[in-house]
């Protein structure tokens, strides 16, 4: 298969060409090599390459857990065990995420409940409650 310019493969892999020049920085993805016109050509595989570092960040790693898990694929002695691991591990932050996430719920519900939203700015019972936890 031929290579394919920086705008095509930002096509098939549906990101911007911006995506794809952080991607080079960060070292997800190899720089290609340029034409004699300064043109990036990518070989095929940057495309499924792209989509599997946007589908991971969908599931809420990180570009440096993603570059782990890039890794770890790459090796040809590596085991799915890793990958486990390194997924369970995301499972753990997600759920310690959406503790803290009820908790400020229920402190925002809680405030909310107390503002009828009809006094001045200046008594508002929210912005009181926030300055006081700033205070600490």
């Amino acid at each position: 298969m031929p290579e394919l310019t920086i705008g095509e493969v930002a096509k098939r892999a549906g990101v911007h060409v911006e995506t794809l020049r952080y991607y080079e920085r960060r070292g997800l993805i190899e720089e290609p090599p340029r034409t004699s016109s300064n043109y990036r050509m990518y070989p095929p595989e940057s495309a499924r390459r792209v989509r599997f570092i946007k589908r991971a960040q969908e599931l809420g790693f990180s570009l440096k857990e993603i570059a782990g898990l890039l890794s770890l694929r790459a090796a040809p002695k590596a085991h799915c065990g890793g990958v486990r691991r390194r997924a369970e591990a995301k499972l753990d932050d997600i759920d310690e995420k959406m503790r803290d996430l009820r908790r400020m719920k229920k402190a925002l519900s809680g405030l909310v409940v107390q503002c009828s939203g009809l006094g001045p700015i200046s008594e508002c019972p929210i912005l009181e409650a926030i300055d006081e936890g700033a205070a600490e």
